[in-house]
């Protein structure tokens, strides 16, 4: 009788044991599946109204290609946008140059850039200042007021105050004052109004807010342009499905300015088309990061 209850109750355990393991592979295989909704952010480097405008056709086109629903969700800064993407609250990130190596950072490498625009290989900033300012060159800004975007922002922040320093002007110590606008459009009126002597911006919305008449360029010039170097890129978590990522990039790399769809959503993000994009595109954003104090 003995001998029969062990041998029912090792019957009852390894069935039990099954059904946990059981479960525990249905549950990873439920977290490696694609998530049902994309969730999508960027960093807010112009006002929330023209980040969600500018993002309304790309999230149609999305859920077409992947066959999920696309969901926009805003995020107050930058810093709030990194962690998104780290603590996987958000599946696809706008970041700049800057805001990736902070991401990738932050989550011990698992950040993995899909695709980037042709722009982005040889991004730029400009400094802007009031046509009557007498301010001509990087060195005419000693003793004046400067006003950069977010202090997280790469076109904004960091590669501007990178060539300042490369310029021997140290911002915190040869300038009068330096404030943060918080956005490039929000630095263009911060300067048009004389709150600020100069401004550092993303050349693109530069050129956008030129074109669009929203900045009279005979009252607010450009004074000096600074080399190329890479930016932007549309980021996901290493966790998301590998099949996920490919569908995503696969998706971007498709865009076409010859279909009225894609040079819509083109023309919205200022690209002619979009590229695969690696970390190793970063590394000088890195370096000019840990050299300016600014990587933590």
């Amino acid at each position: 009788m003995t001998s029969l209850f062990h041998l029912v109750s090792r019957a009852l355990l390894g069935l039990a044991t099954v059904t946990v393991l059981s479960a525990g592979a249905v549950s990873v295989a439920r977290a490696q599946t694609s998530p049902t909704v994309l969730r999508v952010t960027a960093i807010p480097d112009e006002s929330p109204t023209e980040l969600a405008r500018k993002f309304a056709p790309l999230g149609k086109y999305l859920e077409k290609e992947l066959g999920v629903k696309v969901e926009w969700t805003p995020v107050t800064d930058y810093a709030a946008a990194v962690e998104a993407v780290v603590n996987k609250k958000i599946d696809l990130a706008w970041f700049g140059g800057f805001t990736f190596v902070q991401a990738n950072v932050r989550s011990g490498g698992k950040i993995v850039p899909l695709v980037q625009r042709e722009e982005d290989e040889k991004f730029r900033s400009v400094f802007i200042t009031d046509a009557r300012s007498g301010i001509r060159k990087l060195e005419d800004l000693k003793g004046k007021t400067l006003s950069f975007g977010s202090a997280s922002s790469t076109s904004g922040h960091l590669m501007p105050r990178s060539f300042l320093l490369a310029a021997k002007i140290n911002p915190e110590t040869d300038l009068k004052r330096v404030s943060f606008s918080g956005a490039h459009d929000a630095t263009v009126a911060a300067v048009a109004s004389g709150k600020v002597d100069a401004g550092a911006l993303n050349i693109s919305v530069w050129e956008k807010l030129v074109a669009e008449k929203k900045v009279d360029a005979n009252e607010v010039k450009v004074f000096f342009t600074t080399p190329p170097y890479y930016d932007y890129n549309w980021s996901v978590h290493a966790d998301m499905p590998a099949a996920l990522q490919e569908k995503l990039k696969a998706a971007f790399l498709k865009l076409n300015p010859s279909t009225p769809e894609g040079k819509e959503i083109l023309d919205l993000q200022r690209a002619t088309k979009f590229l695969p994009t690696r970390p190793e595109n970063y590394t000088g954003i890195k370096a000019a990061a840990e050299n300016a104090g600014l990587l933590k």
